[in-house]
């Protein structure tokens, strides 16, 4: 499985918009700093992405012979 990018140049500025008037009104966090780092950088979006594939891939492993109900 290989990273694409799903969200359109303009979903991501549009994003950018609100985190900034967020911050204006509310003040900055550590939640508006990633998500501004997320919307400023593909390279962190790629390895967001491949961080929770190996999330899912991992829960998969230590659970395949566990059966839910």
């Amino acid at each position: 499985m290989q990273y694409k990018e799903k969200y359109t140049p303009k979903q991501i500025a549009n994003k950018l918009k609100q985190v900034e008037e967020f911050e204006a009104k509310y003040g900055k966090s550590l939640r508006t700093k990633a998500i501004k780092k997320w919307c400023e950088s593909i390279e962190y979006r790629k390895r967001e992405w491949e961080f929770r594939q190996a999330t899912v891939n991992l829960f998969n492993f230590n659970n395949r012979n566990k059966i839910y109900k």
